[in-house]
């Protein structure tokens, strides 16, 4: 008798302990947070970007005629231009960016932290376009190089360029305000 009253003293607390580091609100909260982190690695927490019109842009056919007309964002400076569309997680059909370099010379864009597919438009110093990368996938690090010197570049949304019968030829004009 004297030996089994420890016995089950000793159980009993051992039994008590599991059972309160089993139910612990701290140790739910960690392993929950733990588990929501791991399903969740490939979204980023982030704020959304607001679009602020900072010029007008209008896309001309080679006769002349005005074929759509967009607001734009503009990027020249080396972070604005290396940050581009990243984080928005959407965009009107009527806005855009361009990016304006110092100089024609061969570009290349990639889509990395750009969460909307983009029609990627490089314009040369004549104001025509020399080529487009249509639907450029988010989150995609592939290169996605003009095929001549650009001096502009701008990005619509995914499907602008077909929607708008925009191509090689099609020349821009664009406003800063």
């Amino acid at each position: 008798m004297r030996h089994k009253k420890p016995v089950l003293i000793g159980v009993g607390i051992i039994f008590l302990g599991l059972l309160a580091w089993t139910f612990s609100p701290a140790l739910w909260t960690t392993q929950k947070s733990k588990r929501i982190d791991s399903r969740n690695l490939h979204k980023r927490q982030f704020n959304e970007i607001p679009f602020t019109k900072e010029g007008d842009l209008w896309f001309i056919s080679e006769q002349g005629d005005t074929i759509k007309h967009i607001d734009v964002e503009v990027s020249r400076k080396p972070y604005e231009i290396q940050r581009g569309l990243m984080d928005r997680s959407r965009m009107e059909d009527d806005q855009g960016m361009i990016f304006i370099f110092p100089r024609p010379a061969p570009r290349s864009f990639w889509m990395k932290n750009t969460r909307i597919a983009l029609d990627i438009i490089y314009v040369d110093a004549n104001f025509e376009i020399v080529s487009i990368q249509e639907n450029a996938q988010p989150f995609s690090e592939a290169s996605l190089p003009s095929e001549g010197d650009a001096q502009y570049v701008v990005e619509v949304n995914a499907g602008f360029s077909q929607t708008y019968k925009i191509g090689k030829g099609t020349r821009i004009a664009f406003t800063e305000n």
